[in-house]
């Protein structure tokens, strides 16, 4: 008896420090502890590996935290299918474009410390900015006010990103290259200069590398890289200790292929770009991760800038961050508004008024409700942007809350 007892508390003991290992401080509670209904929590299993099943996905991770604790964390499929190896819980991602609402944090970092202004003018910061024209179909006609930093975070900017649309000025940022992985901020930054505007400041939401030009202005702003600023300012403090631009050789094994359209390899660990730090430190897509790390960036902004004692945000900075931010009559259409780096939900229907989130181009995805005091992380790795992740579970989640 006394070994048997030995023995459970040894495996108890293990599986606390797998826990640990694997998201930091936030524990591991039962779903009934944290007010989910374990029963239809558990549908989130079926639904995912439906996904796998059907070869919609290769692989895919699903987090669910509520309270500060974990009541959901599991794998399905493979992160690589040719060499039979499962996707694990600190697998290596491409998060891409969730990169963004890092960025975001960095800038309002500097915006607390007085540093820059939301409402001043980018060509404060970058001269290349200065005298921007907008585009139009008879000649290009002067801004009616410049671009400001707000204006960046919200996607109101009137740049665009060159490779979703087919405007004329999409096909001018593909001519000169404006996006070049081989290229620098510097570079991007440059071309932007060169290029007119959209549409006028502030009178659209427009996804655009606007996010990529506020990581060249926090370079500037704090003069550091953009890698080491993260890295010092937030990575370490937060304990987010896999997020980074490029992936070492000593944690190869542990990055996941990315797949295209019927399961065809679209990015190869061992070819890929990422094995080398880049010259393009893109903030609006640049960062692999895992899913511990981002969930401790996730529960940090929904403890309204704070985690483990660390404080990177004043409450009110965040509280503005994930407010609904997009000028009077500027909407993002049937899913509400925009703050300054996320997408905002503004009213209450199937999903929570309040909850804000965003996602990355190989289909990764994270919301966090503080109705609900909810933070969920839903990953893949499929290239092009899908939905259907998202989509197969977060009805599931929200159906599961009991309280």
């Amino acid at each position: 008896m006394k070994t048997t007892l030995s023995k459970l508390i040894l495996t108890l003991f293990c599986l606390g420090l797998s826990c640990v290992g694997y998201a930091g401080e936030l524990s591991v509670a039962s779903p009934k502890a944290l007010g989910i209904s374990a029963e239809k929590l558990g549908l989130v299993k079926p639904a995912v590996q439906g996904l796998v099943d059907d070869k919609k996905v290769a692989g895919a991770t699903v987090v669910v935290a509520r309270r500060g604790k974990i009541a959901f964390f599991e794998t399905f499929g493979m992160m690589d299918i040719e060499a039979k190896k499962p996707m694990t819980k600190d697998a290596i991602l491409r998060f891409y474009s969730m990169t963004k609402p890092i960025t975001s944090v960095a800038l309002m970092m500097l915006y607390e410390e007085g540093k820059i202004k939301l409402d001043e003018a980018v060509s404060k910061y970058a001269p290349q900015f200065k005298g921007l024209k907008v585009y139009g179909e008879s000649g290009n006609v002067d801004a009616k006010r410049p671009v400001t930093v707000r204006d960046l975070l919200r996607h109101t900017s009137g740049l665009t990103y060159g490779f979703f649309g087919n405007t004329a000025v999409d096909k001018m940022y593909r001519e000169k290259a404006v996006f070049a992985w081989q290229g620098n901020l510097e570079d991007m930054v440059d071309k932007l200069g060169e290029i007119p505007l959209l549409y006028q400041p502030g009178t659209r939401w427009h996804y655009s590398v606007s996010t990529d030009v506020l990581g060249y202005l926090v370079e500037k702003v704090s003069g550091q890289p953009l890698d080491r600023f993260f890295r010092q300012r937030i990575f370490k403090p937060l304990g987010m200790k896999d997020t980074a631009f490029h992936v070492p050789a000593k944690k190869v094994d542990r990055f996941a292929v990315c797949y295209g359209l019927g399961l065809s390899v679209s990015d190869d660990p061992a070819k890929s770009r990422y094995l080398k730090k880049p010259a393009m430190r893109s903030g609006g897509g640049g960062l692999v991760s895992t899913a511990p790390d981002y969930l401790r960036f996730c529960q940090m902004l929904l403890n309204k800038g704070r985690l483990d004692g660390k404080r990177l945000l004043r409450t009110e900075t965040v509280e503005m961050m994930t407010k609904n931010q997009l000028p009077e009559g500027v909407t993002r259409g049937d899913t509400g508004g925009f703050g300054l780096g996320f997408s905002v939900r503004t009213g209450d229907g199937k999903f929570p008024k309040g909850e804000y989130g965003w996602g990355g181009m190989a289909s990764t995805h994270f919301w966090i409700s503080p109705k609900h005091d909810l933070i969920v992380i839903a990953l893949s790795q499929r290239m092009p942007f899908s939905g259907q992740l998202e989509n197969a579970v977060k009805s599931i989640i929200y159906d599961s809350i009991l309280e």
